[in-house]
């Protein structure tokens, strides 16, 4: 095996596009947004007598508490070699050990797409990795939906309440769903943002991060915003990534005092119906924790309303850490404490 830094786009979609479990933080844009946001990549693939058949996006972070090297829901292993996945992993981390050494990195942090399960688990931690304190900045579970079925099957696999909310919101002349591709919207979007992040109390994602990745996913026309306003004034606003077959529900924000007219419900049919006509297969909801035993969790009453709209859950592999310095353990004494400062 030998790892070789892939520069080709084409080549690196189309090896994504064969495989099962994936997100766009594993896309070339998302690469490219990565470097836009000024933080340096690796876009590493993993080739066996020259084919390719695994990859992995590698960003550097550069954080206050130390820096260390983030695989985001990868590696990526076509499915018909997922028996290697031992030998994928310890390849790469012998790879990024020789970087960490060159940049002065404190651990690694990765998450892959893989099943939550003993196997599973046993492969990382005979590779000398261990739980992280906290997510690697992306879901460890999500609720998804199969969106090939007709409209009126979607529909009647919802639950009976989300049923009736959409189609109660569509009677309403005083709703309107705007999509739109533009860019400079995600200044609308940011301010909404903070509005909701002021009402419940966390740190939003910067305007820039916002406009950069949109302009980035749009360029390859992949993002789109959606805007409920009820008589003309903005309630809520999502932001939908396509990608490879896949919507992802990635940015959503609403004002509380018009909750009773339910948009942000309209929203997302709206979005599936977008997504159905791109010809995605999967709608995946971003995120999800077990709202019935965490139901003080932040995420639980976003997941009851996610799913509402029919799907399933998965849950993969939590967020693992290989130490490379000293300084590791106090950073991980550190998140430890943010942690259950934020009731996580």
């Amino acid at each position: 095996m030998e790892i070789k830094e892939i520069e080709n786009k084409e080549t690196w979609e189309n090896f994504l596009l064969d495989c099962e479990e994936k997100t766009f933080l594993n896309s070339w844009n998302w690469g490219e947004f990565q470097q836009r946001m000024g933080n340096k990549i690796w876009r590493l693939g993993v080739y066996k007598q020259g084919k390719l058949f695994a990859l992995t996006l590698v960003t550097k972070i550069t954080a206050k508490r130390g820096n260390f090297l983030l695989i985001q829901h990868g590696p990526n292993i076509k499915s018909k070699v997922k028996d290697l996945k031992s030998k994928v992993v310890e390849v790469l981390l012998n790879e990024l050990k020789k970087i960490g050494k060159e940049k002065g990195i404190d651990f690694i942090r990765m998450n892959p797409l893989w099943e939550r399960n003993q196997e599973n688990q046993n492969i990382l931690r005979s590779l000398g990795l261990r739980k992280a304190p906290i997510h690697a900045s992306a879901y460890e579970a999500t609720w998804k939906l199969d969106i090939t079925p007709p409209e009126e099957e979607l529909l009647k696999n919802m639950r009976k309440t989300t049923r009736y909310l959409i189609r109660q919101t569509l009677k309403n002349q005083d709703i309107l769903v705007e999509k739109s591709e533009s860019p400079s919207d995600a200044i609308i979007y940011h301010k909404l943002n903070m509005e909701v992040a002021k009402r419940q109390k966390f740190v939003p994602f910067s305007s820039e991060f916002i406009k950069n990745e949109f302009e980035i996913f749009s360029k390859d026309n992949q993002a789109l915003w959606f805007f409920g306003k009820s008589k003309e004034e903005l309630v809520a606003a999502t932001l939908i990534i396509f990608w490879s077959d896949i919507a992802f529900y990635h940015q959503a924000a609403s004002r509380d005092k018009y909750a009773k007219l339910s948009i942000p419900y309209l929203i997302l049919w709206e979005a599936i119906k977008e997504a159905k006509k791109r010809n995605c297969k999967i709608f995946d909801f971003w995120g999800y924790v077990d709202p019935f035993k965490n139901p003080k969790h932040p995420w639980a009453g976003p997941t009851l309303f996610k799913m509402g709209f029919g799907g399933v859950k998965k849950e993969y592999l939590k967020t693992y850490d290989f130490p490379l310095s000293k300084k590791y353990w106090l950073i991980n004494l550190f998140e430890k404490l943010r942690k259950i400062k934020r009731g996580l």
